[in-house]
């Protein structure tokens, strides 16, 4: 049957309108309109016009055959069904039949044909018998759409009303293509639009908790939902906390805990991907007890994954959209916000990171018991702490307009040249004097090392007063002083009353008067050598040289210290030994002062030693320098206390028993008699090991 046949036909029915015009309106409607659902409306009622139907539908699909759109119209009413139910209709019914064989179909009477469509629950519907036509919408072979027209009569539909729906379903499809095109590019633009949006604002804070209202806040307005949540991941106890949302019952949630992998925030967090839960009651994946805690009733969710370099660090999550669903343009906008959510919660966490450490800084600068300053490389002091004005009576004002460097005097040797000992990152440290307030010295102890505050490289001077402790140094030296002067003449008078009393006794004298002689003669000789030792002690550390240094025997020293030692060794049953080389080289020193210093090493071993211990000197040759030493089987030195020990008034804690008796003087004298003979002196210990004591000193 040619077109013109098919038209004169429809004319010679008489409850049909003219075909020609309503092609005619079909084309002026399409041509007019860019709106889809208006297109839809517009030719599906005039379409039913034409036919005398009551009933019909034009459900519209995407390029995947999914169903996006629909104008369904019962008698006078438009009604709107979800894409869930037209999903259904496209599954079981007629309009499916016709989208999957890519025909047009006429069925005469619905009740007669399997094609109709069945009722959701599988039963065959109780309508009365109907007459269907239904064509599809094809552009090229590309399904757009399908048009099915129902009228109430069996039989009352036939193959002149098919030919005429194929005619209508040809001409709209090219319009309803565009329109599906056209909407899809607004939803996508507003998409777009409304994620450029969201970036403008959420990165304008560096506040964690406003950053995620404003996040909460832009999807809310884009998506235009109920309610939204944020939840950030926390991996040490494999979980995702809520830590924002918006709502009426948005305190119910915040610090909610759920596993990852529970509910639907949970699968996000477990699988990265975005997700749109249509119906969420019925999903499996839904968590129920989130609606109890919040008391909303869940009806659709779209939430996607926040991530930041790549690693997933939260969920954004979406409910209950005003239109009833959401879309796949609403999944990119929730997706967008989350990838910008990302970026803007890392860069606020890290900014809160360094504010706390900023503050915790703060509060240790502020409240240290030690006096700080902050300073450049150059000195200009820029920070200073309370203890820092209290110490130097200066103001902070004043103190920022100072110099550290003429505040205090530096010691440039232990600084290095323009601070490089600090730039490498070393902590270093040295005594020196502050001028305070009004001229005054004040005795500190610096501890200076290089910092980074706000990503700017910068100074930290703490100042401990020690001026207590200088002033006992100096009592401890005005009573050496005193010892040794006050001591000078009555001992010499006692030494040569004793050389006296020995002459005097005769030869067949009392062995006993022999014993107490000789007693009192050593104990003069020990206070002689502590008396010359605080005078050698004062007179080097002044800065003079040693005495006229001569070439002598080692095997010379080491005797005379050991006659010195015999008799309290022998007392404690402490055993003495020689280790010496053979044939050893004279040694070029001050023979006093040398042996001093062996039998103070000497002295200390038998006082550390206990009975039947062995206690070992010796001495070898080590290129131009012999090395001595004093070996004992004592209780050893710990280590934090082998470098101090040779500080003037030192003393090793001597475990339970509290401190050693002594003035800590011996030790210190017989470091600065060896380094004035350029030897060094040093002392390897181990816990119940005992210790060895070495030094060096020239050859002749």
């Amino acid at each position: 049957m040619t077109e013109k046949t098919k038209i004169d036909t429809l004319q010679d029915s008489g409850d049909r309108r003219d075909p020609l015009e309503l092609l005619y309106h079909i084309s002026r409607e399409l041509a007019l309109a860019l709106d889809l659902r208006t297109v839809l409306e517009r030719v599906l009622r005039l379409s039913l016009e034409n036919v005398g139907g009551n009933n019909g539908s034009i459900i519209v699909v995407d390029g995947n055959g999914k169903p996006v759109d629909s104008v369904i119209v019962l008698k006078d009413k438009v009604i709107e069904e979800t894409t869930q139910q037209l999903q259904f209709t496209l599954d079981q019914g007629l309009a499916g039949w016709v989208a999957s064989n890519l025909q047009a179909a006429l069925v005469r009477d619905t009740s007669q044909d399997k094609r109709w469509q069945m009722a959701p629950n599988g039963q065959a519907t109780q309508d009365k018998p109907k007459s269907v036509v239904s064509a599809p919408l094809l552009v090229r072979d590309e399904l757009v759409g399908v048009m099915t027209l129902t009228h109430p009569e069996p039989n009352h539909l036939d193959e002149t009303h098919l030919e005429l729906i194929q005619t209508v379903a040809g001409q709209a499809a090219i319009a309803v293509l565009n329109a599906r095109l056209y909407g899809e590019s607004q939803r996508q633009a507003g998409a777009m639009a409304a994620i450029a949006a969201s970036a403008a604002v959420i990165g304008a804070s560096l506040d964690i908790q406003k950053v995620l209202d404003t996040i909460l806040e832009q999807t809310t307005t884009a998506l235009n939902v109920e309610a939204v949540s944020l939840a950030l991941v926390d991996d040490r106890k494999k979980n995702i906390v809520f830590r924002a949302a918006t709502g009426s019952q948005s305190k119910n949630i915040l610090g909610l805990s759920i596993a990852i992998g529970q509910g639907v925030a949970g699968w996000v967090a477990e699988n990265g991907e975005s997700v749109i839960v249509p119906e969420a009651q019925k999903d499996k994946r839904f968590y129920a007890s989130v609606d109890q805690n919040t008391g909303y009733l869940t009806t659709a969710i779209a939430a996607a994954p926040i991530r930041s370099n790549g690693m997933l660090i939260g969920v954004l999550e979406a409910i209950n959209p005003q239109g009833g669903s959401f879309d796949e343009a609403d999944l990119t906008v929730i997706e967008g916000i989350g990838n910008l959510a990302g970026t803007a919660i890392e860069h606020a966490q890290l900014f809160e990171q360094v504010e706390v450490a900023q503050r915790r800084y703060r509060e240790l600068f502020e409240d240290s018991v030690d006096p700080i300053l902050i300073t450049d490389w150059e000195g200009h002091i820029s920070e200073t702490n309370r203890q820092a004005e209290l110490l130097s009576g200066f103001d902070e004002d004043t103190l920022k307009q100072m110099n550290i460097h003429t505040l205090h005097k530096p010691d440039w040797k232990v600084l290095g040249n323009e601070l490089e000992n600090l730039k490498s990152g070393e902590t270093v440290s040295y005594e020196s004097s502050l001028m305070g307030r009004g001229g005054s010295e004040i005795f500190v102890e610096i501890y200076a090392r290089s910092i980074e505050v706000e990503g700017q490289e910068l100074v930290q001077w703490i100042l401990r007063d020690i001026t207590e402790r200088k002033n006992l140094d100096n009592l401890r030296e005005d009573l050496a002083s005193m010892i040794y002067h006050d001591l000078r003449s009555p001992l010499a008078n006692v030494v040569s009353g004793l050389d006296v009393l020995e002459m005097m006794l005769p030869l067949d004298e009392d062995p006993t008067i022999r014993s107490v002689l000789d007693i009192a003669m050593r104990s003069t000789e020990r206070v002689q050598r502590l008396a010359s030792s605080l005078l050698d002690t004062s007179r080097m550390e002044a800065g003079q040289s040693i005495g006229k240094p001569e070439p002598v025997a080692v095997t010379d020293l080491v005797k005379e210290a050991i006659h010195a030692i015999l008799p309290s060794a022998q007392a404690k049953e402490v055993k003495l030994e020689t280790a010496v080389v053979k044939g050893l080289p004279k040694a070029l020193v001050d023979a006093e002062m040398i042996k001093r210093v062996l039998i103070n090493l000497t002295e200390n071993a038998v006082k550390y030693s206990k009975e039947g211990m062995t206690i070992t000197i010796g001495a070898k040759r080590d290129d131009n320098w012999l090395e001595m030493w004093v070996q004992d089987q004592g209780r050893g030195i710990p280590k934090e206390e082998q470098e101090r020990i040779f500080e003037k008034f030192a003393r090793v804690q001597a475990g339970a028993s509290g401190n050693t008796k002594g003035l800590g003087l011996g030790l210190a004298y017989c470091k600065l008699a060896v380094e004035g003979h350029g030897g060094r002196i040093w002392v390897k210990s181990e816990k119940d090991k005992g210790s060895r004591f070495s030094f060096t000193v020239p050859v002749a």
